[in-house]
């Protein structure tokens, strides 16, 4: 398969959308057989589902490869098989039995056994890039993977696991990115050095789902192609041309004009402006993404308890939600979305100037300090991290913003390097010990350990509440364990540096003659699959 990067040209200029995307200046209706996409994509790092963890990546691998399993986008509580047609669970609770849908193709022609399904799970644990943990949280590492995760026929995968966890647990992570199957034959063709084909796949395609990656030029494009031989019914669209454009004034305009059938980053202003356009009609989904302000507690100044506290009274949270966030996003103020089990709503925190000046004089700040924020260069959360920037200097903290493009921001705050952080996080699956086992436990936090959650990522290491995330995990009873999180998630409130600020609630501008287009609960379930144009 030649490379990503060359790969496609034709595709890309089968269409007369090239001028259109980028300046829109020529009105050009979008071909009837072809998704034309406009989207912010520029925290796209690779295309290696065994690696990709942003929001971005996620999304694109969600449409062009199969996981062992799926949930409905509209009832997460209904899982059911993708790649795994069926499975059984042994009677201790350890030993998953899967059961390797016949007739899968990937794009090479190859068939799809269990031993893709075991080598792509192995891989990723021995790879264990930043999503790996989702993995090795049980009882996974490199030495025992293949024989804890293998294929005893070319049907059957077995999955064991170290302990019985609650079965929707275990489910609900192999709906997960890093769940995705792999040709195992057309990777290994590609390994160089020992690295099961990473270098080659992170701008490269083995894949067998709906659509195939057939071209992705970082911060320009990416083109998908129906995969002809899909085993769930063939997609209506030919390609889907996602072009990012990160100016949502220039995605309404070229909505409007039919030049895309679809804008995923409009804004507040924008939002109201086409609402009432017969042509276009705005599809709202609730997610799980928060958006939230982390505190490096590296930093002297922000590892103090009462400056964490005074920060979280300084965010005008009903003004954010009353304007920047308007429609598009609901305030919650704890590490689980609402909406999942034992997710806490309590929401203690408002804008209390004279509570804030209270704490800093209390911490030693009377007067404030200086302080750097870090934001990925989009308008939603460049004008919340200026919302915090004003209200910050109501009591002398001066906070100097720096946004940097998705991948500048993420290379920062995965290195702790940073003071101030506002930026995003989505579940990585539908089960609460996804954001509790990245905000609530740090097992270990010296800079080269091997698990770096968001808890590492801002030097947080609160060894309790670390013991009660492990504890809830492995708890069957669901009342208790949402019961378990819920009180996790009052000490979390009140002493992690981490002040959430909003829930997302994602719209996206449809052209009025695009039907099917899926906005999904996680950022990698939203879904191209089934989009038709009347």
């Amino acid at each position: 398969m030649k490379s990503l990067f060359k790969k496609a040209r034709h595709l890309a200029g089968a269409t007369s959308l090239a001028l259109a995307l980028s300046t829109g200046t020529v009105s050009a209706a979008t071909p009837k057989d072809s998704l034309v996409v406009g989207w912010q994509f520029d925290d796209i790092i690779t295309l290696d589902s065994a690696e990709a963890f942003e929001f971005s990546g996620s999304e694109v691998i969600g449409n062009t490869y199969d996981r062992l399993i799926s949930y409905d986008p509209n009832d997460v509580s209904k899982i059911f098989g993708q790649a795994a047609e069926s499975w059984t669970i042994s009677e201790d609770g350890k030993t998953f039995t899967f059961k390797i849908r016949k007739g899968i193709k990937f794009a090479s022609g190859n068939e799809m056994t269990a031993e893709d399904a075991a080598f792509s799970l192995q891989r990723a644990v021995i790879l264990n890039k930043a999503p790996g943990f989702i993995l090795t949280q049980f009882g996974l590492n490199e030495t025992n993977v293949k024989d804890k995760v293998k294929a005893i026929d070319a049907d059957t995968l077995v999955f064991e696991t170290d302990k019985a966890y609650a079965p929707t647990f275990v489910l609900y992570c192999l709906t997960a990115t890093i769940a995705s199957v792999v040709d195992k034959e057309e990777v290994m063709k590609h390994a160089v050095d020992g690295d099961m084909g990473l270098a080659w796949l992170r701008t490269h395609y083995a894949g067998s789902g709906p659509f195939k990656v057939e071209q992705w030029k970082p911060s320009e494009i990416v083109v998908l192609s129906a995969n002809q031989n899909y085993w769930n019914g063939v997609p209506a669209m030919k390609n889907v041309f996602l072009r990012h454009i990160g100016e949502s004034s220039v995605q309404q305009l070229l909505l409007e004009k039919g030049d895309i059938d679809i804008a995923r980053n409009l804004e507040t202003e924008q939002l109201k402006s086409v609402e009432d356009n017969k042509e276009i009609k705005l599809i709202k989904k609730g997610k799980g993404t928060l958006y939230y302000l982390s505190m490096n507690m590296k930093d002297p100044i922000l590892a103090k308890p009462k400056v964490q506290q005074a920060l979280k009274y300084l965010i005008d949270y009903k003004g954010l939600a009353d304007t920047v966030w308007d429609g598009r996003g609901q305030i919650q103020q704890a590490f689980l979305p609402k909406g999942f089990l034992g997710a806490l709503e309590d929401q203690p925190f408002s804008l209390d100037v004279e509570k804030a000046k209270e704490l800093l004089t209390e911490a030693g700040y009377p007067d404030g300090f200086d302080v750097e924020l870090i934001v990925r260069n989009s308008p939603i959360r460049v004008d919340t991290a200026k919302s915090i920037q004003t209200t910050f200097a109501k009591v002398g903290i001066k906070v100097k913003l720096i946004p940097m493009d998705g991948k500048q921001v993420l290379t920062v705050y995965r290195a702790r390097k940073h003071q101030l952080f506002f930026g995003t996080w989505g579940p990585d699956y539908q089960d609460p010990h996804t954001n509790a086992d990245t905000f609530a436990k740090n097992l270990d936090n010296s800079d080269d350990a091997k698990s770096k959650p968001v808890a590492w990522r801002n030097a947080y290491a609160p060894e309790q509440m670390t013991k009660d995330t492990l504890a809830a995990l492995v708890e069957r009873d669901a009342d208790k364990r949402a019961a378990m999180y819920l009180a996790i998630q009052k000490e979390h409130q009140q002493t992690a540096p981490f002040a959430f600020v909003m829930q997302e609630q994602e719209v996206a501008g449809v052209r009025a003659n695009i039907d099917g287009f899926v906005l999904g609960p996680s950022f990698d379930s939203n879904s191209y699959k089934d989009v038709v144009k009347k």
